[in-house]
């Protein structure tokens, strides 16, 4: 059974940082990518960083790059995004994806495939139950 649970998140002042991470079971990691995706209240879904394991490829939004970095823990089949300088536009639920069908449908649409251009292309088919992170003073 795919699963993706997430940990992390919570809140923090600006300019403060925080670790989320994605800890995937029923596949395996190395064939699969790993894509963050945020939604701030009334705003429409962004993709925020992505990592192709298969080819070790990563994307970052320009919103981020250069404060979040996403990495991959081989041991423990997890996917984290470590999150420093964050800003109050930070502030949004967060939900990681893998691009791997048979896992719970996206929160955006509420369908089983969503796929994503900038993440290299992929479909998403599992997605984790979303985490919120605030950043305010």
């Amino acid at each position: 059974q795919v699963q993706l649970v997430q940990s992390g998140g919570g809140m923090v002042q600006p300019g403060g940082s925080l670790r989320l991470s994605c800890a995937t079971s029923g596949f395996n990691l190395d064939w699969y990518s790993i894509g963050w995706f945020r939604q701030a209240p009334g705003n429409a879904p962004e993709g925020v960083s992505c990592i192709s394991n298969s080819d070790g490829r990563i994307y970052y939004a320009d919103s981020v790059k250069g404060r979040f970095t996403i990495s991959r823990d081989k041991d423990k089949d997890t996917v984290s995004l470590q999150m420093d300088s964050l800003k109050p536009e930070d502030t949004a639920v967060y939900y990681c994806a893998a691009d791997i069908h048979g896992g719970v449908s996206d929160p955006f649409t509420h369908r089983p495939f969503f796929n994503y251009g900038p993440f290299f292309n992929k479909t998403f088919g599992a997605w984790g139950p979303g985490t919120q992170v605030t950043v305010s003073s």
